[in-house]
């Protein structure tokens, strides 16, 4: 039982809201080598400087997914499969790419045409898969093809399935390319029939999205997914228990201004079919009741500020809720918090900011394992796709920067290294494995990732640049979490970066004759990069009467030696000066020697 109140109820509430399930899932956590999967913690998910964000541990590992587009993901619980297609375009043969639920690839599916929709039977036994000119079924069990259905061909702009009623749904979208969005292009709903397909006579301009699912299995969610900048699109509910399909509830959204309207990308049935929740990318996350699509007594808090709704999916056994977005840089991309959203609980944020696993959610792009211990997303930068593997934690503690930052030395200088020092409080227990604190820098040129540093056990860390451009430059240092630390806000550092100082050293003789002559030798050393070749010094004389002269310059060799020859024309103490000028990165400077003139 959790306590309700004390210095616990923080840690007691998350514990009790992930359950035993999670529990287990942290037990299975050690994910390595080939078993490209990530836990929540993984190096794949990167948190955001905000009290409720989370990331991940270095160690685990994402799956890289092969594909340059994403059609279609599906979660089969009861074989622990997940099926992702790749929307592809064309006419040659594809597949469907099946990974097991630690997130190794384990399989494909061979297809004849480029694959985009899928739907996963109400028993899991048959997986429905669109192709470009067929419907086809595959054995879950055996991973095998039973079963082939004509459709309308599809050049590239792919199609939405869903299962409702026990009847097999799909959209036909005729045009292709750049006609897929488009106002004037006509989808249509089909419904398979034996061996053929039939029209349902139900269309619309633009794309339309289906949803359906075992949490109401008689219901068919369907939204005009995009239709020109002037539509405003619908949301609409069918009974597809008959034979026919009677239609409930539909909605707009746009007010009498034209504001408001939808910008669908995913839909998603609450486990007790009681709810719909939509993700519209000019709205954030809607929850509407499903007996009449009306709002929500209680909706869900807004996503991050910069961050457009893209996915949302609930758990099978109807506590969570996920919901994806595409955001920039540290704003969150993803949220798991519980589906009541009365309940009133602080979501679990990340950001997927790196090219290593992604930059955000795509549209459609979450399921959940059946037990909700386990959350898939499908993550995109670019062309390139992966697909994470994510165990929700049972407690999370805060995490904070303290003190003010330092640098060495204290003036940076342009290409010598330079240390930006700090220290990193966290509450709650030690981390399991040693955390780092990653850094960006900006500057004149762009922005900049600086290599992470580890934190040491008592909290003190040493950030390492090499800044490589004179002025100002500002380190922006986090600390994106780990599986039991919510992240730390930001942190930020302005230097000035000068140039880098030089020095020359003369070795001269204590004294000299006129006839003999003087020679002096030295060397030019500088800090930070490389002195350019080919300098020459200036050197001038000053005899003891005060007469000054310039004498020929010296050289320097690639060592940064140098050598002076002179014969002076007066007796007494003479001041010989060697100065270099300095160049774009290094500063001037000069030395001086004295020798005493004699005979």
């Amino acid at each position: 039982m959790c306590p309700h109140g004390g210095p616990l109820i923080d840690a007691c509430r998350q514990e009790c809201l992930w359950g035993a399930e999670l529990k287990k899932s942290q037990r299975l956590r050690g994910v390595t080598g080939a078993a490209l999967a990530v836990v929540i913690g993984s190096a794949g998910l990167v948190a955001v400087g905000t009290p409720a964000a989370y990331a991940a541990t270095p160690s685990d590992e994402v799956a890289k997914l092969p594909i340059s587009s994403f059609g279609a993901m599906v979660v089969d619980s009861a074989h622990e499969r997940v099926y992702v297609t790749d929307g592809g375009k064309g006419s040659d043969a594809s597949q469907v790419l099946v990974y097991n639920f630690q997130g190794q690839r384990v399989g494909s599916l061979a297809t004849d045409k480029p694959v985009s929709g899928m739907a996963l039977s109400a028993d899991g036994a048959t997986l429905h898969v669109s192709q470009s000119n067929r419907m086809l079924k595959f054995d879950t069990e055996t991973q095998t093809r039973t079963g082939a259905t004509f459709a309308p061909y599809d050049v590239t702009c792919g199609r939405d399935v869903a299962l409702a009623g026990g009847k097999t749904w799909f959209t036909e979208t005729p045009y292709s390319d750049s006609y897929c969005d488009r106002v004037d292009n006509t989808t249509w709903l089909h419904q398979v029939v034996d061996t053929s397909s039939v029209q349902t006579g139900w269309s619309a301009a633009g794309r339309l999205k289906l949803e359906a699912g075992p949490e109401a299995p008689d219901r068919l969610v369907m939204g005009q997914a995009a239709a020109g900048d002037k539509a405003n699109p619908f949301l609409t509910t069918f009974d597809a228990s008959g034979e026919t399909l009677v239609r409930g509830p539909q909605r707009r959204f746009a007010d009498a201004d034209g504001k408001g309207a939808l910008d669908l990308k995913d839909i998603a049935q609450s486990a007790d079919g009681k709810r719909i929740a939509v993700a519209d990318a000019a709205y954030g996350t809607r929850l509407l009741d499903a007996a009449d699509l009306a709002d929500a007594p209680t909706g869900y808090q807004p996503l991050p500020a910069g961050a457009k709704s893209s996915a949302v999916a609930f758990s099978g056994d109807g506590k969570y809720v996920a919901r994806g977005a595409a955001a920039s840089g540290s704003t969150p991309d993803l949220l798991i918090q519980p589906a009541d959203p009365a309940e009133g609980t602080t979501p679990i944020e990340f950001a997927f900011e790196s090219e290593l696993d992604g930059a955000r959610v795509v549209p459609q792009g979450l399921g959940w394992a059946k037990d909700g211990s386990r959350l898939f997303a499908v993550t995109a930068s670019g062309s390139q796709h992966w697909l994470h593997v994510i165990k929700p934690p049972a407690a999370q503690y805060d995490s904070r920067f303290t003190g003010t930052l330092g640098t060495s030395p204290a003036t940076p200088v342009v290409g010598e290294p330079l240390g930006i020092r700090g220290r990193l409080e966290l509450d709650g227990p030690a981390p399991a494995e040693p955390v780092k604190v990653v850094a960006v820098r900006k500057d004149a040129e762009g922005t900049q990732e600086v290599a992470a540093a580890r934190v040491a056990a008592d909290g003190s860390f040493t950030v390492l640049d090499v800044p490589d451009r004179l002025g100002e430059a500002t380190y922006t240092l986090r600390f994106l979490g780990d599986v039991t630390h919510r992240p730390a806000e930001d942190v930020t550092l302005t230097v000035d970066v000068a140039k880098a100082p030089t020095s020359i050293e003369l070795t001269a003789p204590a004294e000299a004759t006129r006839a003999g002559g003087v020679e002096i030798t030295g060397k030019l050393a500088g800090q930070g990069r490389a002195l350019p070749s080919g300098i020459a010094l200036k050197v001038t004389r000053t005899d003891r009467f005060g007469t000054t002269g310039e004498l020929t310059s010296a050289s320097v060799a690639a060592d940064g030696t140098f050598r002076i020859k002179d014969l002076p024309n007066k007796r007494g103490r003479t001041l010989y000066e060697v100065s270099y000028d300095g160049d774009a990165l290094h500063t001037a400077s000069a030395a001086r020697a004295t020798v005493k003139i004699t005979g």
